[in-house]
């Protein structure tokens, strides 16, 4: 005999529709509402009025010089006007790439460390030293490099070209080798550089280190695996695209870096890969060495400049927007959204 229905039971019919809940935003939910959406299209319009206020300005310098702005390595500003990036540009990215070697492993390994070995009661003071190391002003760091490091990563530098001169990079063309050829090297820029990208990479890694889901952590230790067997086989992997992105936006701030590189560095508009000799350069310190004398050179000198920025906006723009798609790609980005 078919149970019966309770008499209190609704009628399931086809027409059954979900219903929707609308909650009526008070007005001050409104005004809290409109202030985010206008401070997150203000991101857009500002980023576009700088882009186009360098195309403006750089026209007349690309307009003049053409492709051979791309491959010039001289910087002459003055008659005969004969200047482009051809120098400046590989040796800012050959210091980006320096820093960056430092700056990952160190920065992963003191992430892993915080958000998986260090001590309870160390973890938030390690955090706070990593956050303000973000927070010093360039200048701070390029001061120290010149008076501080310089002088006493001079017998390193004289080692590593010692004994790893069969290096392309590390070789010395030099027939006299003495503590002032290694002075003011790319070498070095990139290693004061590599102290400002660190907190990036630590900072962000950590908090995708932190979000790695606490039931695989325990199914890795269920099944045996050691502290680092748990990190190699979940931490890590779960972590892997906000690494990278975190990479890459260190290495937009390694590319855009101005003020530390212009204090330690010798600048030449000579392209030399050998990071260990004197002298190197570029976009961002040329910018701030060349800015003051461009009254003195006309607006083409300003319009040169302006380019020279032009190509270092854009390659920090598709750096950092990249580091961003892939971060909100990754599961970690997912996770932490």
């Amino acid at each position: 005999m078919p149970a019966e229905r309770p008499v209190n039971a609704p009628h399931a019919t086809d027409q059954d529709t979900p219903r929707t809940i609308v909650a009526r935003p008070s007005t001050g939910d409104k005004i809290f509402r409109a202030i985010l959406r206008a401070s997150g299209w203000s991101v857009f319009v500002i980023t576009g009025m700088i882009l186009l206020l360098l195309i403006l300005r750089a026209s007349k310098a690309f307009s003049f010089r053409r492709f051979g702005f791309l491959t010039t390595q001289n910087w002459i500003i003055y008659d005969p006007q004969h200047f482009g990036i051809a120098a400046i540009l590989p040796l800012g990215i050959l210091i980006a790439v320096i820093a960056m070697i430092i700056a990952v492993p160190t920065g992963i390994a003191v992430a892993l460390y915080i958000s998986e070995y260090s001590p309870h009661a160390l973890r938030k003071p390690l955090i706070a030293v990593i956050d303000l190391m973000a927070a010093i002003p360039s200048i701070i760091f390029g001061v120290w490099g010149l008076l501080f490091l310089e002088p006493r990563i001079l017998g390193f530098d004289s080692w590593l070209g010692r004994h790893l001169g069969w290096i392309p990079v590390f070789s010395f063309r030099l027939s006299t080798s003495t503590a002032s050829n290694y002075a003011t090297s790319t070498f070095i820029a990139g290693v004061v550089v590599s102290l400002m990208v660190i907190p990036i990479v630590t900072s962000l890694s950590r908090q995708v280190f932190s979000q790695a889901p606490q039931g695989e952590r325990e199914g890795a230790y269920a099944l045996g695996a050691t502290r680092w067997g748990m990190i190699r086989t979940v931490v890590l992997p779960f972590g892997r695209g906000g690494v990278i992105g975190a990479c890459m936006l260190g290495l937009g701030r390694a590319l855009g870096e101005t003020i530390a590189v212009t204090l330690i560095l010798s600048a030449t508009f000579r392209f030399n890969f050998h990071v260990l000799e004197t002298g190197g350069n570029s976009i961002a310190s040329t910018i701030a060495n060349e800015y003051a004398s461009f009254p003195n050179a006309g607006s083409m000198g300003l319009s040169a400049l302006m380019a020279a920025g032009l190509v270092l906006f854009g390659m920090t723009l598709i750096v950092n927007t990249l580091g961003a798609i892939v971060i909100g790609r990754s599961r970690s980005g997912l996770a932490t959204g």
